[in-house]
């Protein structure tokens, strides 16, 4: 039961996606990004870093065979409610992340880093 909502859940998150991403945009905080990219790093890249050896990556490199980025950090359209979602429930092989790892502001953070505006961006640096 938990892995239907679950994906209703998500499958929700991603119906409102780009009208959310499209508010947010232009009240992006240069400060919350570089945090919220330094806990990506911290907690997330091991499993969803650009290349090879990274399972999440790789993953999803085969479920979206290259309509969208397999990294996470290279996808376009995700919002911070979204990366909430995956984050506190987990999905799959992926394991949820409790408040006591990563608090609320924190998620707040990397969920910034992952729904910035990438438009014109050099993708290859992060």
């Amino acid at each position: 039961m938990k892995a239907v909502t679950l994906t209703i859940t998500a499958l929700a998150a991603l119906a409102i996606a780009p009208t959310v991403g499209a508010q947010d945009s232009a009240a992006e905080d240069p400060a919350q990004i570089e945090r919220g990219k330094a806990l990506y790093e911290y907690w997330c890249a091991t499993c969803h870093g650009v290349g090879p050896g990274h399972p999440g990556t790789q993953a999803l490199d085969y479920r979206y065979q290259g309509a969208l980025p397999g990294a996470l950090a290279e996808r376009p359209g995700l919002t911070p409610e979204l990366v909430a979602v995956f984050v506190r429930n987990g999905i799959s092989i992926m394991p949820f992340f409790r408040k006591t790892e990563i608090n609320d502001a924190e998620l707040a953070d990397i969920g910034a880093y992952l729904s910035r505006d990438t438009v014109g961006a050099d993708q290859g640096n992060d």
